[in-house]
C-alpha cells in the first residue's frame, strides 16, 4: 500500500510539472505580486504525506482560503517590526486559513491561519523575504528567503531553531496548484518528512 501510494504521488508530481513546463511556453514569466493575486481564493487540498523517520504515510483533506490583507493591518506592522522590516517595503500581504482532517484520525480536525508578508530584494524583485505569523515546521513567526524560478515555481526557503522547511509551489492551470514541502534536520542534511499536495479552486456557483 505503501509503495503504491509513493508511485501514486511521484505521478502526480511529474504531472504537474509537466503541465507548468507546457503552459509557461505561452505565457510571460510570474511576478510576486501575480503568485499571490493568483492565489486568492478558496482551496480544496488533497495532501499525501510520508513521514520517513517513523515510516508513516498520511492523507490530509483540507480547505484553504487566501485572502488579501492590508499592509496597514496591525499584523502585518508587527511582522515588520518584529524582523525590522519597512512596511512601505512589503507588497499583497495576505491571510490563509485552513481546515483539514487525516486519514490517521476521522474525528479530529485540524484548524489553523497565519499571516504572510511578501518582502521583495529591490534589486532583484523575483526574489525576497516572506514574513509568517506562524512557520511551516514550527507554529513560531519565522522568516523565509523566496524566489520565483524561470519556470514560476515559488520555491521557499525557512530555517527554524530545530529543523529546515523547503516549500515549492506552482500553478499547472489557473484554478489548479501544486505544492512540495520537505521538513528537515536543521543542518539541511537529512530529510524528515516529505509532502505533496493538489489544490484546486473552489468555485462560487450563481446562486452563492
Amino acid at each position: 500500500m505503501l509503495s503504491s501510494s509513493l508511485r501514486s504521488l511521484g505521478k502526480f508530481f511529474i504531472e504537474g510539472r509537466l503541465l507548468v513546463i507546457l503552459r509557461n511556453k505561452f505565457s510571460k514569466k510570474m511576478n510576486i505580486d501575480e503568485f499571490v493575486q493568483n492565489s486568492f481564493g478558496r482551496w480544496k487540498s488533497q495532501r499525501s504525506g510520508h513521514n520517513l523517520a517513523f515510516q508513516h504515510f498520511e492523507d490530509v483533506l483540507s480547505t484553504i482560503d487566501i485572502t488579501p490583507v492590508a499592509s496597514d493591518d496591525n499584523a502585518v506592522l508587527a511582522l515588520c517590526k518584529l524582523s525590522n522590516i519597512l512596511p512601505e517595503s512589503v507588497t499583497n500581504p495576505f491571510k490563509m486559513e485552513w481546515e483539514g482532517q487525516s486519514d490517521w484520525d476521522d474525528d479530529e480536525i485540524t484548524k489553523g491561519s497565519c499571516i504572510l508578508v511578501p518582502v521583495p530584494d529591490r534589486e532583484t524583485p523575483n526574489t525576497g523575504q516572506l514574513l509568517r505569523s506562524q512557520g511551516y515546521a514550527e507554529t513560531i513567526a519565522a522568516t523565509g528567503r523566496y524566489r520565483i524560478t524561470e519556470d514560476d515555481v515559488f520555491f521557499l526557503e525557512t530555517t527554524y531553531d530545530r529543523a529546515a522547511a523547503e516549500e515549492r509551489i506552482w500553478f499547472g492551470t489557473p484554478n489548479l496548484r501544486f505544492r512540495v514541502s520537505l521538513i528537515k534536520t536543521s543542518d539541511g542534511q537529512g530529510v524528515l518528512t516529505a509532502s505533496f499536495a493538489s489544490e484546486i479552486r473552489l468555485m462560487k456557483t450563481p446562486s452563492e
